[in-house]
């Protein structure tokens, strides 16, 4: 058990077998910094050796996925860390919870499940946790500089950070988030060591058509093919336009963390640590190098649907959290295909980006052509889709991937455009020339 007397003084740090403390941690592991604080260091000190770790590093933010309701155990925890008077250390922001509180029409669910979401995601906001409660904080105002450690939670958020702001985050999850976030502490290893940052595998996408490296649904579906390839390795991508956008960034990162582990991956030429290829690399070979080609596309393509084209039910986009940018490209496909007054449209997206919606005179169109704006929460988490069962169409490699085993749904994927069309005239509508050769 952890507990202070178990440490022997060693110069100005503490030792507990090989893991190194300083006295602010011993004092926190101590109890002097409260009752909360003193738990989140207990649990945070067992998986630090867990990882390996010698000694704990400062961090600078934390993003928390544990105000997500998954059941009384995750309720319980945070109540208790309330109860004994915890409060963040760093600036600390919220995912996304079970409801959404704006808009708790919404909910599909039974009261209970209503009540204890909402009660989970109130005792993060009173632990003094930002609530933006967004997948992706770091269109939210909340963007750690290049090379700050950050103990981020959400497989997209992690890889966003690491990858595209090039912070240092390894793949964290519930729990240990808030006790890093109490602590303002994480365990030194992974990724936040500058040696662990190197890439991997190399992917070539110069034979690819440039046509195709512009358009936005290429991003996911070349993610989904990274992540399936390398599991946990880190990919290094050569032959991404110079004028590639972070929101094709965002879902490229978003597929390659939901169909494998990546939490960082390099483009050269684009992401801040890659660049050259020689520092993405830093200075080493690649281990693999692989050619994508246009089967490996349609194959991983085709990955993504689970049914035929056919009727569809659903079109829900937004997952990571939708855009003003992607706003902008959507309000002139809606304008030219109106919705099939079958079909449930849904954009999922951050609060923030209401207000922002509303300037630009683009909220009162949305709901007067039948997009339904979620905010909070995501249709993958919670039960949001009105629909029982039937066909969902995204463009969203995380939503096709999490869609049949969350909420039941078969999938169809496709482009923006595919889905609003598809949207238009009830069944689904496909660009053949998108993956031609």
């Amino acid at each position: 058990m952890l507990v202070a007397d178990q440490y022997a003084r060693n110069s100005e740090t503490f030792t507990m077998n090989f893991l190194q403390l300083s006295a602010q941690d011993e004092a926190m592991l101590a109890g002097e910094k409260g009752t909360a604080v003193q738990m989140a260091m207990r649990i945070l000190t067992t998986m630090a050796q867990v990882y390996g770790a010698e000694r704990l590093l400062d961090i600078e933010s934390a993003h928390i996925d544990g105000c997500l309701y998954h059941g009384d155990s995750g309720l319980a925890f945070a109540e208790r860390l309330v109860a004994g008077g915890a409060q963040v250390r760093v600036p600390t922001t919220l995912n996304v919870g079970a409801i959404d509180l704006l808009h708790p029409e919404h909910f599909q669910g039974t009261p209970q499940l209503a009540e204890r979401a909402a009660r989970l995601m109130q005792a993060y906001q009173g632990m003094g946790c930002w609530p933006i409660w967004t997948c992706a904080p770091y269109q939210a105002r909340h963007r750690p500089a290049l090379g700050t450690h950050i103990a981020w939670a959400e497989s997209n958020a992690i890889i966003f950070a690491n990858s595209v702001l090039g912070a240092r985050t390894n793949r964290y999850g519930d729990f240990i988030d808030i006790c890093m976030a109490l602590t303002g502490r994480a365990p030194a290893v992974g990724l936040h060591l500058a040696e662990n940052r190197r890439g991997q595998w190399l992917f070539l996408l110069e034979a690819l058509p440039e046509r195709l490296r512009r358009e936005d649904v290429f991003f996911p579906v070349l993610g989904y093919f990274l992540g399936a390839q390398v599991q946990a390795k880190i990919p290094v991508i050569t032959g991404l336009l110079p004028e590639t956008t972070e929101d094709q960034l965002k879902a490229l990162g978003a597929a390659a963390a939901s169909s494998g582990a990546v939490a960082l991956f390099h483009a050269v030429g684009v992401t801040p640590e890659a660049p050259t290829l020689a520092d993405a690399f830093q200075g080493q070979p690649p281990e693999r190098t692989i050619p994508v080609t246009l089967a490996d596309l349609r194959q991983t393509l085709a990955k993504l649907s689970t049914v035929a084209d056919g009727r569809v039910h659903v079109i829900a986009l937004g997952s990571p959290h939708f855009s003003v940018d992607e706003f902008a490209a959507l309000m002139p496909l809606l304008a030219s295909h109106p919705i099939h007054p079958e079909v449930e449209f849904i954009v999922c997206t951050n609060r923030l980006v209401l207000p922002m919606l509303q300037k630009r005179g683009w909220l009162a169109p949305l709901q007067a052509m039948n997009v339904r704006l979620v905010v909070d929460t995501c249709v993958v988490v919670a039960p949001i889709v009105r629909h029982r069962g039937g066909v969902l169409m995204t463009n969203s490699g995380k939503f096709a991937h999490y869609a049949p085993g969350n909420i039941g749904f078969d999938v169809v994927f496709g482009s923006l455009e595919e889905c609003v069309r598809s949207a238009a005239q009830g069944s689904v509508w496909r660009d053949a020339t998108l993956w031609s050769d």
